[in-house]
């Protein structure tokens, strides 16, 4: 048989740009061992397979592969399968604003999707999550080592490192510089004789609310032991706990807030990300995640 698939790039506006996402929009039919293949043979990050519900037109069962495994929940394949679903007409845009269910491993995920003349427009998801947030975090030389930053550049006075987790722990570590994020390199020895492991952090969110770019108020990037020392991976996936970072601080009042978030650059496919969230200084956070997407590929792929 042979199965349509496209290829989007999400977060962004602009070709090239962004994080790549294959979407399988009528899987109906694979098993887990074809869309494990299908995900090793497109070889991208994410690749999303969507099911037909016959009791609604607005809802799709979603499972998202990446090479070497399936992935419960991840932000960037929620917004590439609402774009692709929508732009390819297998879910209708018939208001101005539509809403849509996503039902992933991990539960349902409500997204709008705007109507830009018949095309998506700006696509944002809604996501409850119960942050917990320890203060314990390794000694600032420790982080300057395995980050390959210099100690200085660590801000320890609006903010400071706390370990954040909304199901995954992050270890967020801030920094004031642009150019401190960009440079930093991961060094997994130092990692390893750190404190840093007994912390249970999976992953290490190094973020700037400093860039050099107007369209943004923080940048921000993902280290650690799992991930390549040039990679610059995407971070849908993290925005929940980076919100709940930033709620744990005194000086962020009740409120709705709207940020920016920017990753990458030119040379990594910049992608830049709109985070809501309302702090109400309660044990769970209401965030929503949105951005834009553009249209790269599209194919057919033949299985067996």
């Amino acid at each position: 048989m042979k199965y349509q698939f496209f290829i989007a790039d999400v977060f962004t506006n602009e070709l090239y740009n962004g994080a790549q996402v294959a979407v399988f929009p009528k899987a109906n039919g694979l098993t887990d061992a074809q869309m494990q293949k299908i995900a090793r043979e497109t070889n991208l990050s994410e690749t999303v397979f969507l099911f037909n519900q016959q009791d609604s037109l607005q809802t799709r069962r979603m499972r998202t592969f990446s090479p070497h495994g399936e992935i419960g929940f991840a932000g960037h394949p929620v917004l590439a399968a609402a774009f692709v679903s929508t732009a390819c007409g297998e879910m209708q845009l018939s208001e101005a604003d539509n809403d849509f269910v996503f039902e992933q491993n991990a539960g349902p995920v409500n997204v709008n999707v705007s109507n830009n003349n018949g095309a998506p427009g700006f696509i944002q998801f809604s996501r409850q999550v119960s942050p917990i947030v320890d203060y314990y975090a390794p000694p600032e030389s420790e982080l300057a080592e395995f980050l390959g930053i210099d100690e200085t550049h660590i801000d320890n006075k609006k903010y400071c490192t706390r370990l954040v987790s909304c199901g995954l722990p992050y270890l967020v570590v801030p920094v004031f510089y642009f150019d401190a994020l960009r440079k930093a390199k991961f060094n997994f020895s130092k990692w390893s004789q750190s404190i840093a492991p007994q912390t249970a952090a999976q992953e290490i969110l190094m973020f700037s609310p400093k860039t050099p770019n107007k369209d943004s108020d923080f940048a921000v990037r993902l280290f650690g032991p799992k991930i390549g020392i040039h990679e610059d991976p995407p971070v849908g996936s993290a925005m929940g706990a980076f919100a709940s970072y930033l709620c744990s601080f005194e000086h962020m009042r009740v409120g709705t807030y709207t940020f920016s978030v920017e990753r990458g650059d030119e040379q990594t496919r910049r992608s830049v990300l709109n985070l809501e969230m309302d702090h109400k200084k309660e044990d769970q956070l209401m965030i929503r995640i949105g951005g834009e997407a553009v249209m790269v590929a599209e194919g057919y792929m033949d299985e067996p």
